[in-house]
């Protein structure tokens, strides 16, 4: 006998649409989303299962509710601090939110890779491990980043599950901790194929980081060249007199 496939209740598919919808920036942070009666009058359905999608929505976290007010999509604009040497998935655990990491590419090269990063190069030695991947949190596409790691630092990293924090790797696997990051931070627009891997449909303002990070004095472990939505990040700095 071939069962029936099994379909969402109503209101679990309309919520989905909604988080869609908020993944892919047509409703952002701040913003209201579709109301009871909204709901109601464009899906044909009753109040109750209007009102079971927003609760769903709530109890998963995208949304909150304002009495008196309606229900508005959550800030998800995560704040990351330059002075200090950690990763996306502990910003991520930090500012409560679930990480996850997606490899989109892979390269080894043999040639040395260098970048120019606040006026200065920075040469890694070959051979490196090139990687794309696309860091999320909470479902949402933040970064989009290509790093190149050191093979003769960390050889056969390519073998490693490279869909965790590098640092984490970095340090188990090879007994590796950082001691200085230098990166270059510039404004960018996301527009065109750039909007792809942040499944987003309108341009937005983003930030670009240009870095090298080191194990040693002079000692360069790995390049990145990452690209982070701008209307979910914060960068912020302390310096002292």
């Amino acid at each position: 006998m071939i069962s029936e496939p099994y379909t969402p209740p109503k209101y679990f598919q309309i919520s989905r649409e909604i988080i869609a919808a908020i993944q892919r920036g047509s409703l952002a942070p701040g913003t209201p989303v579709p109301s009871e009666n909204d709901i109601i009058e464009e899906h044909q359905v009753s109040n109750t299962t209007a009102r079971k999608a927003l609760l769903e929505l709530e109890k998963a976290g995208w949304v909150t509710r304002v009495k008196g007010r309606g229900t508005f999509v959550r800030d998800f604009t995560v704040v990351r601090a330059i002075n200090r040497i950690f990763g996306f998935t502990k910003n991520m655990l930090e500012a409560g939110r679930k990480p996850a990491t997606r490899l989109t590419g892979f390269h080894l090269r043999n040639e040395d890779h260098t970048q120019v990063i606040n006026g200065r190069s920075h040469t890694l030695k070959g051979p490196f491990c090139e990687i794309e991947r696309i860091r999320f949190a909470d479902g949402i596409p933040m970064m989009a980043e290509t790093r190149y790691i050191s093979l003769q630092l960390c050889p056969d990293i390519h073998r490693k599950n490279l869909e965790q924090s590098l640092y984490a790797v970095f340090e188990k696997e090879y007994g590796i901790r950082l001691t200085e990051i230098n990166q270059m931070l510039s404004a960018v627009l996301l527009e065109g194929d750039a909007l792809r891997p942040f499944q987003l449909e309108k341009p937005v303002p983003a930030f670009r980081v240009e870095g090298a990070s080191f194990c040693g004095k002079n000692l360069i472990i790995e390049m990145e060249d990452s690209v982070y939505r701008g209307d979910m990040y914060r960068f912020a700095a302390k310096a002292t007199a």
